[in-house]
């Protein structure tokens, strides 16, 4: 999630931080820390220092598989291989992403551009490994980011400003200008050269970065599809989305707005897809054990960007225990209740059980059965054999 850009040609300072403030408020309640990541690489003309997304003309997306990786470290790996066509002559392009900076999170400021929770970025072009650059740019709530680097000699962060005029800078995703009395967003980008040879040319990207995640959610992933739309086809020919979730159990939901040409398919370990309606809105609803789900469709061309999230929203009215249940290692929703002493006898037998049957234990017990088989997630494996060796400190606390 990101701000509107404010500028002292609309306000006042005062009336800025009111603003901001005021927003911040509304969304603190179910929000602790996100990030967004305008990934898919976008292409880019340099004019200057400027980097402006652009409209290639000779080079297609012809190819792309995404795979996005859950994990229970609370971090997202993402690995995605393109293949690019250029039908023209031999030409150079500029090609990147920006990083949304973190909203309500006291993670220091980068005025290198790089941004604190993305790691081991590579790209490979054909074969041969590309360095990269980073720069801290200017950026505007829902518009194309035009890639203005800032002189970071007049602009200023959270961590420097603190104070103006006796009223605390609402938080750290800001940048203040003490000459012009403005604040604007920020967003670290991520960009390098490309030189592309006629015909088929192949780019390999990965990193990995820290999902966002607050009350109400585990996890959210953002990822932006839009920039695709800047290739010469304005489409990906050929796409494949793919969503692990190796060596555990994670229940998530897109929207099925973006991905109804065609449907997921559980195509690795055990998982479960359904369409779900929330609040008029309709989702796609995903469980997976040790597994992956995948969407393929031809001629993709993306109506909007895609977020994952952890599926604890999609059944707020219809809470009970167990309801939603993540290995992760950051949160626990309704931790809370392992504070709570006063459950009867059959609450604490459930709560006791739950990491079992978030490994689809087959429960010997007629009436616990019955009970986890109301969840969605939970998908019996008569195979799995009671086994405690990678249950973690929370399951145990609720084992105990």
């Amino acid at each position: 999630m990101r701000y509107y850009a404010l500028d002292k040609n609309h306000c006042t300072f005062a009336t800025e931080i009111d603003r901001i403030m005021k927003k911040w408020l509304l969304v603190a309640v179910v929000m602790m820390m996100t990030l967004t990541v305008g990934a898919n690489d976008g292409v880019f003309f340099v004019n200057g220092n400027h980097l402006v997304p652009v409209q290639e003309t000779d080079i297609a997306l012809t190819k792309e598989v995404l795979t996005i990786s859950l994990c229970d470290d609370g971090y997202a790996t993402v690995d995605v291989q393109y293949v690019l066509t250029n039908r023209g002559k031999e030409k150079t392009v500029t090609m990147g992403f920006e990083a949304g900076a973190p909203y309500n999170d006291e993670v220091a400021f980068s005025p290198q551009g790089i941004h604190p929770y993305i790691s081991d970025f590579t790209v490979v072009m054909n074969g041969e490994q590309l360095s990269y650059m980073n720069a801290v740019v200017k950026t505007k709530y829902n518009e194309a980011c035009d890639f203005l680097p800032l002189n970071l000699d007049k602009w200023k962060s959270y961590d420097e400003v603190k104070m103006r005029n006796g009223e605390e800078l609402p938080n750290n995703s800001l940048l203040y200008n003490t000459e012009l009395d403005s604040l604007i967003d920020f967003a670290y980008t991520y960009y390098f050269i490309a030189r592309f040879k006629p015909g088929q040319n192949t780019i390999h990207h990965t990193y990995r970065y820290l999902m966002s995640y607050g009350v109400g959610r585990t996890f959210e992933v953002p990822y932006w599809l839009m920039p695709a739309m800047r290739w010469a086809n304005q489409q990906i020919d050929d796409f494949t989305l793919r969503i692990e979730a190796k060596n555990t159990a994670k229940h998530f939901f897109v929207e099925d707005s973006i991905f109804s040409q065609s449907p997921f398919v559980v195509t690795e370990g055990v998982g479960k897809v359904k369409k779900t309606k929330n609040y008029d809105e309709l989702f796609v609803e995903i469980a997976l054990r040790n597994g992956a789900v995948t969407w393929h469709a031809q001629n993709f061309r993306p109506k909007d960007d895609m977020n994952i999230q952890s599926a604890e929203r999609l059944h707020y009215d219809d809470f009970k225990l167990g309801t939603f249940y993540d290995r992760s290692v950051r949160y626990m929703p309704g931790s809370y209740i392992l504070e709570d002493n006063d459950k009867s006898e059959e609450q604490r037998r459930i709560l006791t059980n739950l990491p079992f049957a978030n490994r689809g234990y087959v429960f010997k017990d007629k009436k616990l059965q019955k009970y986890f088989s109301q969840f969605f997630w939970y998908m019996p494996d008569p195979s799995w054999k009671p086994d405690t060796r990678d249950f973690t400190p929370r399951e145990w606390r609720l084992i105990k």
